[in-house]
């Protein structure tokens, strides 16, 4: 008569460990893709939208501004006594120098709003799960990482599929990404790595707060509201300024004439 023994390999405390921790790991780091996603998204739209914003806006109140400027300058110098005249020019041209300097130069060409494709969304989640800085403790890789995520967020801006690609798979054949061996150190860098993953969602919230109570997407809110019904807000804006700096040109052209005469 034979006795059956198990034969099944003895599983260590630190291995049977280990492999639960990975499996948090893998969950957390998951949610933490998930949310550098919405972070990035939402950082693009605002930068989309802020850009088309100045583009049909920002240029015309910077023309205002100048308009405006020009109007206080004729009067202060038609009335050089008047010190209320001359402070007035002076802040109206410092009005002026700053919304300039907001808008920028205005671009030849409308800019277009940030629409992410599901694939561009998929990549970016992806590299982000997998290179995040945030989930190592080791410095140089953590250095390595940083480079590559600052390169990662400028790529899924500008809706670049191919560069989020070609990060991800730099990143994958990289010294860096190759781990040490043992179950003792490896269950240590993983508690360290779902500990580091923790604390970046804490930021990632905190951000994604901030950014939901700017003015700019409140702003963007309203506009993109209105548009379900119909209204186009910025192009009303648009007109108002419009009527606004022809009746400053209008003044400007009255104020010179009086001059010349």
């Amino acid at each position: 008569m034979t006795v059956e023994t198990n034969s099944r390999p003895l599983v260590k405390p630190e291995e049977h460990e280990l492999a639960h921790k990975r499996e948090e790991q893998a969950s957390i780091e998951g949610e933490l893709a998930d949310r550098e996603l919405r972070a990035a998204n939402l950082r693009a739209e605002l930068g989309a939208f802020e850009r088309r914003y100045l583009h049909f806006v920002g240029s015309r109140y910077a023309e205002l501004d100048e308009l405006n400027a020009q109007v206080a300058e004729q009067v202060a110098q038609s009335q050089p006594g008047n010190e209320r005249a001359q402070y007035a020019a002076r802040e109206a041209r410092a009005r002026a120098c700053t919304t300039k300097s907001t808008a920028g130069e205005k671009s030849a060409q409308e800019p277009r709003p940030f629409r992410a494709s599901t694939e561009l969304k998929r990549l970016y989640r992806d590299v982000a799960r997998r290179i995040h800085p945030d989930l190592t403790s080791d410095r140089d890789d953590r250095a390595k990482r940083q480079e590559l995520m600052a390169q990662a967020n400028e790529a899924y801006e500008r809706g670049d599929e191919g560069q989020l690609t070609r990060i991800l798979a730099d990143y994958e054949c990289s010294p860096e990404a190759v781990q040490g061996e043992g179950a003792g150190p490896e269950l240590i860098r993983v508690i360290r790595r779902i500990s580091q993953a923790r604390s970046r969602l804490s930021e990632i919230e905190a951000e994604l707060q901030e950014l939901v109570r700017s003015d700019l997407h409140q702003l963007k809110v309203r506009v993109d509201e209105a548009e379900k019904h119909g209204r186009d807000i910025v192009a009303e804006i648009v007109s108002k300024v419009d009527e606004q700096i022809a009746q400053a040109r209008r003044r400007l052209e009255n104020l010179q004439l009086r001059a010349q005469g």
